[in-house]
């Protein structure tokens, strides 16, 4: 859920003074927060320091450095702001009044901190940061106000780049529907290639920098239904141009058209934070969750008897064993796994009831003996729970890697293919009625899944690939019947092929997810961060012929499994470094698991597996991990920042490292490689230099882990201000590209703006 600026984990320092944003600002996104977390500690140090007995000469040369600091940067900071005020008329006013409002406050910050000059600046003759308390924490808060409503207000940019290309979308897809000449359709359809490209990069980076894992988990589907469908869309259109008479062909082009404008539609949700007629959303609750949430209840009662009522204990309950019924009537739960599930619920009802007798005696009556039969009976209701979480586990993981392993061979596709070329109407039938069966199996499968997966995104993932085998599994039927009607067709060939693939790619993406879930389940690692590619330039060309994907053959995959595996080790000992940090939210920390996440997916790709299916998923992956690295290091100056003197050199070295090593990966994934020799050996030196990267990072989180640690136990004094660089603010800037001035003037140049406000820095 989205959080006020000064709610998140990352500013919370800012209450114990009285700092606040508008309550009613809500930041959804990491870099608005990011780009706040500098501002908010450095205003909240000052604010403090005032308390401070002691104020030599040095102090109050510093606290006025640093009042100067503050101004001048809010100055240039608001100097971009009214840049994007320029370029956005309709956000002019709001944007214009938030940036008088940061003016104003950082120039009464810097007339409150004018106290070097001073021979007294204790004195109630002169109103300064240490005689008006009220009148520095209120431009404080002023401050941090409205810099957040200008940041906020710059998000919204984003927000118009992603709704705009998605009209753009819609628009030409409509005329894509409409075409009726073959040479038209392909006109069109190059635009429309070049326009989902477009989308794709900015939800792309609009799903990376999202705080909540769950939306980001939904835009990850989203993308993904648009990435397949926009082959999908292609071969059925081409289809249909080419036996326009024919009725399930163009059943299977309006099945397409109507996913990808769901889709389309759920991305926007996202990413507007609304919901069709204003409806709210509800997720389906697992049987994880209840259970989760139902431990926490009953092992409340230790510390308070009266916080809730036996009613409310006995309807989460039954809330818990009305899903387990899912089990209990599914035609695919084998006979043991349901009695075993049948036999738990019963027994879960009895420790209730049990609990509850003894919970209301203590209510009472709070003697000793009471209270050890209540932690008795606390205790074997707790462990009943667990058994029946394992139990439901077992019954859907058991399930999932049976069909699995049966649907492996991909029998009834090929049956599918062999009789649509044969034009055997009658035997397609028959194989329809066989994968219909199938698809109701996986159905069921996913459905199971989502009771255990464990997390809010895997849950996702598991309603992402049910909707996945209910829709595909018709369309597959409809390509089929088009080619047994027309079995000379190469285009119906192709197509039923597309529908075929998707398939065959759901289900080994259902194989990487039941490990996963098992993962979760065993505690061996959190939810992953999945980063997903739409098109990119090139891959639909303008007379519809696609490129094929580059994929490694075994005896590559061989060569390059030992390097796979070193770096999924690697992956093992950053997650175990990252667990050991108390304060989770820290940036260092987050590009750590971003960083780590990437890295597994690339190990999963030595493998065959995972969703990097082609060199140059992998190419693109590698260029995001290297980024991710070099926003790491960027928060590793900032650190060295707040270190004592004797530890910043070797931070800075480590980090000067980081930067070198990233650079180095992008260079060699940004590198042309023509032929498959060559792409081989880009592929290679791809994780190998992920690797090297990942073996840095395992020395540099219990580094900066133990300074932090070391810089907190320490005492804390005022140094100035780093000069203002003057180049930032024209960072990216091209004259001759109009239509790049938005991005520009975004989220990432207000960012370097706030981010150089390093005015205060802790020793």
């Amino acid at each position: 859920m989205a959080t006020s600026p000064c709610s998140s984990s990352g500013v919370s320092s800012s209450s114990s003074s009285g700092l606040g944003a508008d309550a009613g600002l809500e930041i959804r996104t990491r870099s608005v927060e990011q780009t706040l977390v500098p501002l908010v500690s450095q205003i909240t140090t000052l604010i403090n320091h005032k308390d401070k007995p002691k104020r030599s000469d040095k102090t109050l040369q510093a606290i006025q450095r640093v009042g100067q600091a503050v101004n001048l940067a809010v100055g240039r900071f608001v100097t971009v702001g009214e840049a994007i005020a320029n370029e956005n008329h309709e956000l002019k006013e709001e944007m214009s009044v938030a940036c008088i409002e940061a003016r104003r406050a950082g120039e009464t910050i810097a007339q409150l901190t004018d106290v070097a000059s001073l021979d007294h600046p204790e004195s109630d003759s002169h109103i300064t940061i240490f005689t008006d308390k009220t009148g520095v924490v209120k431009a404080a808060r002023l401050l941090l106000s409205s810099v957040t409503k200008v940041l906020v207000l710059a998000d919204r940019i984003v927000i118009k780049q992603i709704i705009t290309s998605r009209n753009k979308v819609l628009a030409t897809m409509e005329q894509l529907e409409k075409v009726s000449s073959f040479q038209e359709f392909v006109q069109i359809f190059s635009q429309f290639g070049n326009e989902m490209v477009e989308f794709a990069h900015l939800t792309g980076d609009r799903q990376n920098d999202l705080k909540d894992e769950k939306k980001k988990a939904r835009m990850a589907a989203s993308r993904a239904v648009l990435e397949k469908c926009t082959m999908m869309l292609l071969t059925a259109s081409k289809t249909c141009l080419r036996h326009p008479d024919c009725e399930s062909a163009r059943i299977n082009k309006d099945g397409v058209f109507h996913r990808m404008r769901l889709a389309l539609e759920q991305v926007i949700e996202i990413v507007t934070d609304s919901r069709p007629n204003g409806e709210s959303e509800m997720a389906p609750i697992s049987i994880y969750s209840g259970i989760k949430e139902f431990k926490n209840k009953v092992e409340g009662l230790r510390e308070n008897l009266y916080f809730l009522s036996k009613e409310n204990l006995s309807t989460m309950l039954e809330v818990i064993l009305e899903h387990t019924e899912d089990f209990t009537d599914s035609a695919y739960t084998s006979h043991e796994h349901r009695e075993h599930i049948l036999e738990l619920s019963k027994q879960a009802k009895m420790e209730l009831e049990q609990l509850v007798s003894v919970w209301m005696q203590a209510q009472n009556q709070k003697t000793k003996d009471l209270m050890e039969d209540l932690e008795v009976a606390i205790l074997k209701t707790c462990q009943c729970m667990n058994e029946l979480k394992r139990e439901v586990h077992s019954a859907a993981t058991s399930l999932a890697a049976d069909l699995l392993k049966y649907h492996t061979d991909h029998m009834v596709l090929k049956a599918l293919k062999i009789t649509g070329v044969e034009g055997n109407l009658e035997a397609v039938a028959e194989y329809t009625c066989k994968l219909s069966e199938q698809k109701e199996q996986l159905v069921e499968m996913c459905r199971l899944l989502r009771h255990v997966s464990g997390t809010e995104p895997l849950e996702i993932t598991c309603i992402h690939a049910e909707d996945t085998f209910q829709v595909t599994g018709p369309q597959i039927i409809s390509a089929a019947e088009t080619l047994a009607l027309h079995p000379s067709s190469k285009i119906a060939k192709e197509n039923l092929e597309v529908f075929c693939e998707a398939w065959e790619s759901q289900l080994s993406d259902m194989s990487l997810l039941l490990r996963e879930i098992n993962d979760v389940f065993e505690g061996k690692r959190g939810e992953k961060r999945v980063y997903l590619s739409l098109p990119r330039p090139g891959k639909h060309n303008a007379n519809l012929k696609a490129l094929k994907p580059v994929k490694l053959d075994s005896e590559e995959q061989a060569k390059i499994a030992k390097l796979g595996l070193e770096l999924h080790l690697l992956t093992s000992d950053v997650d175990s470094e990252t667990e050991k940090w108390e304060d989770q939210e820290n940036e260092i920390v987050q590009h750590g698991q971003g960083m780590s996440s990437m890295a597994y997916s690339m190990y999963l790709f030595t493998r065959g597996e995972g969703l990097l299916k082609t060199t140059q998923d992998l190419f693109h992956q590698a260029e995001i991990f290297a980024t991710e690295g070099t926003k790491l290091a960027s928060a590793l100056h900032a650190l060295s920042d707040q270190v004592r003197d004797d530890d910043k050199p070797l931070l800075l070295l480590e980090a000067e490292k980081l930067i070198s090593m990233c650079k180095q990966l992008q260079a060699t994934a940004k590198a042309s490689a023509q032929g498959k020799s060559a792409t081989f050996t880009k592929v290679d030196a791809c994780i190998l230099k992920t690797r090297n990267v990942m073996t840095l990072l395992c020395q540099l989180l219990p580094l900066c882990c133990k300074l932090l640690r070391k810089n907190k136990a320490g005492n804390g004094c005022l140094k100035p201000a780093p000069p203002w660089k003057e180049d930032r603010i024209r960072t990216g800037t091209n004259a001759r590209t109009p239509e790049r001035r938005v991005e520009t003037f975004g989220i990432k140049s207000l960012e370097n703006h706030v981010t150089n406000m390093t005015f205060l820095e802790s020793k």
